[in-house]
């Protein structure tokens, strides 16, 4: 339990740190913003495949392959209705950065709702991976998730500045942002452990919250600003990365 809390820190805190990278340099270079993204969505997508898709499959016996994919659609479907009550991030930090000049509050906190939302399933995926009862993987799980958050941390900053929002309140935004991650790491981790019944539907559904946001939300923004090249390699060694991870650990 204490490790599943310090990790949740740990996920929710690399939001914040990447606010505070944020603040030291104002104007993150988007190549730079969007390789570390890129390998992020690497490592995740492993992540997803290897330490909850085939988890799910394995764990839920006769009926696996049905309960699986329900369970990445149902996971899909839930963040497709998120989608249609707040706006996608890449499109929100798109607007941003062409209407600089012109930000509303309304925007820019429209924006951090966004990430804050997003957060969550993300959290609930790397909480389900502790209740599988396979740390290794739970904790890769949340490393990549972690590697996510960073620079969705570091586009927070520049926005809500430039609205006019104090320091103060900006970080106090971001770091409600990295919190709203550790309580879904802590809502996975109990809903599995209360009813084991549900662990390949829970895993699958992580899964499949997971798959989306790579590929609605981290593809499409780190194809963005003409490095498509640099960011699809950098998503290969991610994966790669998370490959050989996973092997290594058995």
């Amino acid at each position: 339990m204490k490790l599943v809390l310090l990790t949740a820190l740990g996920v929710g805190g690399a939001t914040i740190f990447g606010s505070l990278i944020g603040f030291a340099f104002k104007k993150i270079s988007h190549k730079f913003s969007d390789i570390v993204l890129s390998f992020a969505a690497g490592v995740m997508l492993a992540a997803a495949v290897l330490g909850l898709i085939l988890p799910s499959l394995e764990y839920g016996g006769k009926f696996g392959i049905l309960i699986t994919v329900a369970g990445i659609f149902v996971g899909a479907l839930a963040l497709n209705l998120i989608d249609k009550l707040v706006p996608h991030l890449h499109k929100l930090v798109g607007a941003e950065t062409e209407e600089h000049k012109n930000s509303s509050l309304s925007k820019v906190l429209l924006f951090v709702t966004a990430i804050a939302i997003h957060n969550l399933p993300e959290g609930i995926a790397a909480g389900v991976g502790f209740g599988s009862g396979n740390t290794s993987q739970a904790l890769i799980i949340a490393g990549g998730i972690a590697l996510q958050n960073i620079p969705e941390g570091m586009v927070i900053i520049s926005p809500m500045l430039s609205a006019g929002v104090s320091p103060k309140k900006t970080f106090i935004c971001a770091m409600i942002t990295g919190l709203v991650e550790v309580v879904g790491t802590m809502i996975g981790y109990f809903s599995v452990n209360v009813a084991s019944a549900i662990l390949p539907f829970a895993l699958a559904f992580a899964g499949g919250t997971m798959l989306y946001v790579i590929s609605d939300e981290m593809i499409p923004e780190t194809h963005a600003h003409g490095s498509e090249r640099g960011a699809t390699y950098a998503l290969l060694v991610g994966f790669c990365v998370m490959l050989i991870t996973d092997t290594l650990l058995g």
